[in-house]
């Protein structure tokens, strides 16, 4: 069975909107682009470099797999860094499957539509061998997979910042559940980078007095 792996940069309020640069995704006046660039270090681009160091396909809605589409096959390698050689060669040769209304339009090589009936294709992917299926951005198309819980595992990579208004990965397609630990390490320049698995149901329990006090049960009354 293939897992669905996500990865995503986010702010301290959950904001990822707009990582690499300011022309990236202004919408919604969106003023931030860019922000993620004054923390980078070479921590972080050994987090990258494993994060891709087990064989994937890409999973990308529309708006990021156009992103990637005018950039990553422009790349010039020669000269480039060993991790932007890597991602450039990875990216180019990996199946990318996309989100879209559009499929006509999927230029870059090895591209193809999820189709009408996106869970259901992804769920038959799921079923089926091959390598995992790694979700890069694509807020909107989060929020889909979200609702209907096909993430298997989710790195986030919190940046020491707020950003305030702008798309979030636990946005309206969250659905309620508990999550797992399962790595984590913080770079030099402060960035938790946190790998997460799904774990059931939420659990709840309380502080409470077993015995509340008059003041306590009109509180609760005036509640409701």
């Amino acid at each position: 069975m293939r897992k669905i792996v996500a990865s995503a940069f986010v702010s301290l309020d959950g904001v990822m909107q707009a990582p690499g640069g300011p022309d990236e995704d202004p919408t919604g006046g969106f003023k931030y682009g860019g922000w993620t660039a004054p923390y980078w270090d070479d921590a972080l681009s050994a987090v990258m470099d494993e994060l891709l160091s087990a064989p994937f396909d890409l999973l990308l809605g529309r708006k990021t797999y156009d992103i990637f589409a005018a950039y990553w096959p422009h790349v010039k390698t020669e000269g480039a860094d060993e991790l932007t050689g890597k991602i450039t060669r990875l990216f180019n040769g990996a199946t990318k499957y996309v989100a879209t209304h559009s499929p006509d339009t999927l230029g870059w090589h090895n591209s193809q539509s999820l189709g009408r009936d996106v869970v259901a294709t992804l769920r038959d992917l799921k079923q089926k061998d091959g390598p995992a299926l790694l979700v890069q951005g694509s807020s909107n198309f989060v929020q889909t997979l979200l609702a209907h819980q096909l993430i298997d595992e989710v790195t986030l990579l919190t940046f020491p910042v707020a950003l305030g208004k702008g798309k979030r990965f636990f946005g309206d397609g969250t659905k309620p559940g508990a999550l797992k630990l399962t790595k984590s390490t913080v770079s030099g320049s402060g960035v938790l980078v946190a790998r997460y698995e799904p774990d059931g149901d939420v659990k709840t329990g309380s502080f409470a007095a077993d015995d509340p006090s008059a003041a306590e049960i009109e509180r609760r009354n005036d509640l409701t």
